[in-house]
């Protein structure tokens, strides 16, 4: 979506996709990363998910990228960290013990800014944008990641019932953005109780992306 689009969601405190807990299906499937304590996880369009907080509880470092400062303003204020802020380039960076988070547009972070990350969870990132921007939006990840295995989630559900965002997005699609580099493997399909946006029968999909030897 257009930037303007989900920095009135924050303004507006229209954040139902913000979960109160950490994701079940991070903590399930986690394992499938294979990572080392204290690998870095970079987190795409985070917002201020309590995925950060679990994931650093568990001794990860966490790197992210959010359009809103508010978000990342009220992620650091409650887990309770006063942050150093400076200017890289057209991004700012927050930062405190295992957590650096760039805020602005993603697509003005490069690989030498973010830096060496073990893995990508990307579960609110993909399913945001509009199909015209989610070509754009995997390319641009592979390349500043160094195509870093990824644990990824989606939604399906009939596209003409309910616009997103979250959109839905399809095998095919996955396939296309991520075949070439990736080995793709679906580890899980989940009906979301009660529908999307409580009325649309939708499933909750869950692929593990690992790098192409």
């Amino acid at each position: 979506m257009e930037a303007e689009f989900w920095l009135k969601k924050w303004e507006k405190n229209e954040i139902g996709f913000h979960m109160s807990e950490a994701n079940p299906l991070l903590i399930k499937y986690l394992d499938k990363l294979k990572l080392e304590k204290s690998s870095r996880v970079f987190i795409p369009l985070c917002g201020k998910t309590l995925d950060i907080a679990w994931l650093v509880s568990k001794g990860f470092s966490v790197v992210g990228a959010e359009l809103s400062t508010q978000a990342i303003k009220q992620l650091f204020s409650e887990l309770g960290l006063t942050p150093q802020i400076s200017q890289v380039a057209k991004l700012q960076l927050y930062q405190a013990k295992n957590l650096n988070i760039f805020v602005g547009d993603i697509f003005d972070l490069t690989a030498e800014m973010l830096g060496s990350v073990a893995a990508i969870y990307d579960r609110a990132a993909l399913v945001a944008l509009p199909e015209s921007m989610r070509i754009s939006y995997a390319s641009h990840l592979r390349q500043i990641t160094h195509s870093a295995p990824q644990l990824l989630i989606t939604f399906t559900y009939d596209q003409t019932l309910k616009n997103g965002p979250p959109f839905s997005i399809s095998q095919a699609e996955i396939e296309q953005h991520y075949s070439t580099y990736y080995q793709i493997e679906q580890l899980e399909t989940i009906k979301v109780q009660g529908g999307l946006k409580g009325n649309v029968e939708a499933n909750e999909v869950v692929w593990f992306l690992n790098k192409k030897s």
